[in-house]
């Protein structure tokens, strides 16, 4: 099946003398008996036991030239990184091997096919990472994934990709293709973001070599997406507040729904209408936001004061009875599953916005002006009252005053144009 005209390629820790104790022989090669489509040939490892050979994929193709420039010292870049793929699984059969009390065939496949090429390929990691996210409840998180992995298999035309394959140039073109088909740099950011996170958590486990991680510094640089200004002045706020919609109509309601989103320390929509009344204390409303809920452990609860316009939104519109395991917002029924929940949430937001818009053109207020806008403008008027950057990252939930600032930081560039101008302010 080999070309012994070729040399063998081993791994330089591998156990020589364990191997021949067992009876075993163990070396990587090219096939050059079986080649592909495209003139490569697949390198294989080989091992042989009582004289009978049995081979195992890499999943590396290679020409000759390729393959004796990675047998020899001195490749860089991708065929670097192939090497260093060889050289891991190379490793890992010699440690399955010298484990093994007795050595056989059936009992090494098990250990080294096993999840093997789930664990080296980038769609099978994105589908466990949304299975994950979604069996948590976190269901809109687990959306990203899945569109990533639409999107990539869109891309490539493939089955499988490889997380060898994902090189700084592979991500490059990605990115350029997603930008070509007018995706916002903030989808695209997400998405790589997704393929990151894939990358990291099979390099944690052991099944993915860090030497091939294309992310970083002087390698693959995920774009930073624009940070669109969606606050409103303290003017607009008033013209929201003091804007007298018909009374028990929808647009009264979701007026109402958009004010409690600014009013509750920004919160979002989902945590919001997981609000029960049992999370009222007193003169505040305490809350873990369901974002960090999985991913956190003690961390604190977003505390919120209990001010009269939302004790009067919510006697106007909340649940009724009122019971400590009602949810305070009449949006959410018990039994829903997360899916249905979050379903139910995409067509709040969708109402909230709809009708937030049209008040906004009723009162003057030229701003394209969503729900996600209630919780900039939250955080920007604590910023502008000279409220402390640490304070507003607490009532915000953040995990750390950085992400704050970045949240915060085109507000402070409009007010350095502000000071600016006081400078021929004659």
């Amino acid at each position: 099946m080999s070309n012994t005209t070729l040399p063998r390629i081993t791994h330089p820790e591998q156990s020589f003398d364990m191997l021949k104790s067992k009876g075993v022989s163990l070396v990587a090669f090219l096939d050059t008996v079986r080649p592909r489509k495209d003139d490569s040939f697949t390198v294989r490892l080989q091992i042989v036991f009582n004289r009978v050979p049995k081979y195992f994929s890499t999943n590396i193709n290679l020409s000759r030239d390729q393959y004796l420039k990675i047998v020899n010292n001195g490749v860089r870049g991708d065929l670097l990184e192939k090497k260093r793929i060889i050289h891991t699984l190379l490793k890992k059969a010699n440690d399955i091997i010298c484990s093994m009390d007795e050595f056989s065939f059936e009992i090494f496949k098990k250990h080294f096919t096993r999840n093997l090429a789930a664990k080296t390929d980038l769609f099978s990691t994105l589908k466990e990472i949304e299975e994950e996210l979604k069996r948590n409840g976190q269901v809109s998180t687990s959306d990203v994934y899945r569109l990533t992995l639409r999107l990539l298999k869109i891309h490539t035309n493939k089955k499988k990709l490889s997380f060898s394959q994902v090189s700084i140039e592979f991500l490059k073109g990605y990115e350029n293709w997603m930008i070509g088909r007018d995706y916002s740099k903030t989808t695209v950011s997400l998405h790589m973001r997704s393929i990151r996170k894939a990358f990291n958590d099979q390099i944690r486990n052991g099944n993915v070599h860090r030497s091939i991680y294309p992310f970083g510094k002087d390698k693959y640089v995920i774009p930073e997406p624009k940070n669109i200004k969606k606050a409103l002045s303290i003017q607009d706020i008033a013209k929201i507040f003091n804007y007298k919609p018909l009374k028990g109509t929808p647009e009264h309601y979701y007026r109402d729904l958009w004010l409690s989103l600014y009013l509750c320390n920004g919160i979002n929509v989902k945590d919001l209408c997981l609000l029960k009344y049992s999370n009222i204390k007193d003169d505040t409303i305490e809350y873990e936001r369901a974002k960090t809920m999985n991913t956190k452990r003690n961390s604190p609860p977003i505390s919120i004061v209990l001010l009269p316009e939302i004790e009067k939104i919510i006697k106007t519109w909340g649940n009724k009875p009122i019971k400590p395991s009602s949810y305070i917002f009449p949006v959410l029924r018990k039994g829903m599953n997360a899916e249905l929940q979050q379903k139910t949430i995409k067509q709040l937001i969708k109402q909230i916005n709809k009708y937030i818009k049209r008040i906004a053109q009723k009162v003057g207020i030229n701003a394209n002006i969503t729900t996600y806008s209630a919780r900039h403008t939250y955080a920007t008027t604590l910023m502008r009252s000279g409220t402390s950057i640490a304070f507003i990252s607490q009532a915000l939930g953040h995990s750390n005053i950085a992400t704050t600032e970045n949240y915060l930081a085109s507000f402070e560039k409009d007010q350095q144009k502000e000071i600016a101008k006081q400078l021929t302010n004659f």
